[in-house]
């Protein structure tokens, strides 16, 4: 009687497995792939399938347009054209008068084209800060988007973003950095990554133009007085130089005039005055 009470409860489990409405848990919907992801204007191929062995009817809902590729009667297989924007779509099957569904969500993906990376300023002195900006346009997921500023190989910032629109986006990351020695003369670079993997899409990567930044040691404060001492004696030499050449070219000036006044004076004494002094 015990082997009987054992080999029962299997066989009963099995019944209502096997036997399509006889169990509300039994009867299920699924779509495949469960996570959807595609390019603008792309298209796509959905699964649906029930563990019915004879579902009354099933089908697939959506907004969009859709192509019936192949069938039996536990799955049917679609194709899913021109997907412009993130939508949903519904796989249903009626089993034993009772209907169920599996819904998944689409979303279409901008991947980054372009990456522009801006330093600022590109001269800088040592020990002063400068600035990286990178700036990346049309791009969708944005909670998928990773923005790595590079110096070189070795990340510095890491920026991600949350979602805030289905619709293409403009991503930006900046860093401020105290410019090192190490910096001179070195690439920067931003790389854009959109991981869509945890969607069932892969990943796509674009990198930013290398920049090159100059990084010059500051004056000391000696040197500088030194500097400021010279140039102030230069102009002082610049400034008397042109003083005494105005003097000396005045005085020079007024000598010449002086004799040549002496001289039309003599002339123009009558002759026999001249003749008498002579």
């Amino acid at each position: 009687m015990r082997s009987l009470h054992w080999w029962g409860l299997p066989m009963a489990l099995l019944a209502l497995l096997c036997c399509p409405g006889c169990s509300e848990d039994a009867f299920q919907v699924n779509m495949w792939p469960e996570q959807l992801v595609v390019k603008p204007n792309g298209s796509l191929e959905i699964n649906c399938s029930t563990n019915c062995l004879q579902p009354d009817k099933g089908g697939l809902e959506t907004p969009l347009t859709k192509t019936l590729l192949a069938r039996q009667p536990q799955w049917q297989l679609y194709l899913i054209s021109n997907i412009s924007a993130d939508t949903e779509l519904y796989c249903y099957f009626t089993c034993a008068g009772k209907q169920l569904s599996k819904g998944a969500n689409v979303s279409v993906y901008h991947p980054p084209k372009l990456v522009m990376l801006k330093l600022q300023p590109t001269w800088v002195a040592m020990g002063r800060p400068f600035t990286m900006e990178c700036r990346v346009p049309a791009v969708a997921p944005l909670e998928s988007l990773t923005l790595t500023l590079l110096r070189g190989r070795e990340p510095l910032h890491n920026q991600t973003f949350s979602r805030a629109t289905s619709a293409p986006q403009e991503a930006t990351a900046t860093l401020s950095i105290t410019a090192g020695r190490e910096d001179d003369q070195h690439n920067f670079s931003c790389q854009a990554e959109l991981d869509l993997r945890a969607q069932g899409g892969g990943v796509f990567r674009s990198f930013s133009e290398p920049q090159v930044l100059q990084v010059y040691e500051p004056l000391q404060d000696n040197q500088m007085v030194i500097i400021i001492a010279v140039m102030s004696v230069l102009l002082f030499l610049f400034v008397m130089s042109v003083l005494l050449c105005f003097v000396f070219g005045q005085h020079w000036r007024q000598k010449r005039t002086g004799a040549y006044q002496v001289r039309a004076a003599w002339r123009r004494l009558p002759r026999a005055y001249r003749t008498q002094q002579a």
